[in-house]
């Protein structure tokens, strides 16, 4: 293998090994997180205590007691460094494993994973994206994956109430009615584009016949999170969050292989101590249940679960004013992601960053590096050639991107 470590090809290339199904839910906070307040809490003018988690010598912020409990599935990676530190552009980087440079769209992580996990059969969607509400100060547009030159039938279909799911999917008419209508365009549709063929015409084609598929499906009751226990539900909590990782959950079960779940407002200028107390009161219980969930289903084991941001926050350069307190500036240098289930060794620290947490001193993680890694646990071929649509052979990851070996 080009990356220097061949699990992935070997894998894909046994065929007498049964596909086995993977799925991944990606935990994207939109914004910046503070690793000085989360995950990583520097020993140098800390404002938080620091907490011991269930694996001896590894600490946490006092803020995430019950994420403190789960260390035994997590694998921390405190070593990310990208080096980018604009919110858009560094989404991109996280989302894609590029730099936005005007000229190619690249594809991000969850596309990738809809065109090399999911069915074209599939009922449901291959690919959701949730929005689990915004928590602060926003940054920007909401991040919403561009599926590039893998065509629009990979791009995520978007859930903006996690309580209500997937809106205006209710036909106006009765559905036989609706049966009726659509089948006489399907014929009209059918014959123009058999006159004049075209890639855009053939998307729009089976995007309409997805969603018929969806007014039907016995499968939509996936997005109904009334049909969980109230013990179940109350386990997640009351939060849009906490609703939202219920749905994800409920829609891998169901057979959806990614879904990315993303909170805004962590932009947190002025400061981040504050800020992410509030937040952690709901994240830290929800985002553990979520873990201890899919385990006692069984199903942590096949399902990646992914905690990231575009970059993390300012270690405290001096005492006081903007953007140079604890976790105040964007930060690019070093900070922390993490990744649970999906084949992943938890109990593990990939990475070392120094007494103020501001610079990587052992194994630091580039962007596509931290891609490659989520593409070995999906069993994903993270440079496998797709054809674009002039007709250039493209790779979702370059020859350089290289696995974190250690996590596995």
């Amino acid at each position: 293998s080009p990356s220097g470590w061949p699990l992935p090809r070997i894998v894909l290339a046994n065929e007498r090994q049964a596909k086995r199904t993977k799925s991944c839910i990606m935990l994207h906070m939109q914004g910046g997180v503070s690793q000085h307040h989360t995950f990583t809490v520097p020993e140098h003018k800390a404002q938080n205590k620091q907490i011991a988690t269930s694996v001896p010598g590894v600490w946490f912020c006092e803020l995430f007691p019950q994420l403190a409990a789960c260390m035994d599935d997590i694998c921390l990676i405190r070593g990310m460094s990208t080096g980018n530190s604009v919110h858009e552009r560094a989404r991109i980087l996280m989302h894609t494993g590029h730099n936005p440079n005007g000229t190619v769209q690249y594809p991000s992580i969850g596309n990738i994973g809809s065109a090399e996990l999911g069915s074209d059969t599939a009922e449901l969607p291959n690919f959701v994206s949730i929005y689990a509400g915004s928590d602060g100060l926003g940054s920007g547009p909401l991040h919403r994956s561009t599926p590039a030159y893998l065509g629009p039938k990979h791009a995520p279909v978007p859930v903006n109430d996690p309580s209500k799911g997937i809106e205006n999917l209710k036909p106006a008419v009765e559905l036989a009615v609706f049966d009726q209508s659509a089948k006489l365009l399907e014929e009209f549709e059918a014959a123009a584009q058999a006159a004049r063929p075209s890639a855009p015409g053939a998307a729009q084609r089976a995007n309409y016949r997805k969603a018929q598929q969806l007014l039907s499906s016995e499968k939509m009751k996936a997005f109904d999170l009334e049909r969980e226990t109230p013990e179940v539900r109350d386990g997640y909590g009351a939060s849009q969050y906490g609703k939202s990782l219920l749905l994800a959950r409920r829609l891998v079960e169901a057979g959806v292989p990614f879904v990315e779940v993303t909170l805004d407002g962590w932009d947190d200028h002025g400061g981040a101590d504050k800020n992410i107390a509030r937040r952690a009161k709901y994240l830290d219980p929800a985002t553990a249940y979520l873990l201890r969930d899919l385990k006692q289903r069984g199903m942590l084991d096949n399902t990646l679960v992914v905690f990231m941001s575009e970059f993390g926050r300012t270690p405290q350069l001096k005492d006081s004013g903007y953007n140079q307190t604890l976790g105040a500036g964007h930060y690019a240098n070093a900070w922390t992601t993490w990744l649970a289930g999906g084949g992943v060794q938890g109990g593990r620290v990939i990475g070392q960053v120094d007494a103020k947490g501001g610079e990587v001193t052992d194994r630091p993680v580039n962007a596509q590096d931290f891609l490659a890694t989520i593409c070995c646990s999906l069993q994903i071929d993270y440079h496998k050639e797709y054809m674009s649509k002039e007709g250039r052979p493209m790779t979702f990851l370059t020859k350089s991107a290289t696995p974190v070996a250690e996590v596995f």
